[in-house]
């Protein structure tokens, strides 16, 4: 392995249902929002690399509510050496890291929404980073 995760924490945490209305609606059509996986990265110090994973949700219809949920975790990330291509880099940042810290994130987001009344949030248990990345090199 190039690298190690030396710290992990929820950098940002936006959870705003605006209305019972918006809460009601939310309730009975869970299933017509869509996650959102967001990966974004930069580099700290030498050798260390801030992995921001975002996700969220949106509607997949333009007549549904929105609210605002969003939970932006922080992964730092420690390489072992300054030698890595661009495409390791990317794999670890893009595949690597997500994968490891997706379980623990969406265990995060599953519990918000289960604390704010919604029993059925279904939110993949695995998200294929390799997949997501080898679409990304094709568009």
């Amino acid at each position: 392995m190039s690298y190690k995760i030396i710290g992990k924490y929820i950098k940002e945490l936006d959870f705003n249902i605006p209305n019972p209305k918006t809460f009601f609606l939310l309730s009975k059509d869970i299933s017509k929002y869509k996650i959102n996986i967001d990966i974004k990265s930069s580099q700290t110090k030498e050798k260390i690399i801030e992995v921001l994973t975002s996700l969220n949700i949106s509607p997949t219809k333009d007549d549904f509510e929105i609210i605002n949920t969003k939970i932006v975790y922080s992964t730092i990330v420690e390489l072992e050496s300054n030698k890595l291509s661009k495409e390791e880099m990317e794999k670890i940042i893009l595949i690597e890291v997500p994968d490891k810290i997706y379980p623990e994130l969406r265990k995060i987001f599953i519990f918000l929404f289960e604390k704010s009344g919604f029993k059925d949030v279904k939110i993949s248990e695995n998200v294929n980073f390799k997949n997501l990345y080898d679409m990304r090199k094709v568009q």
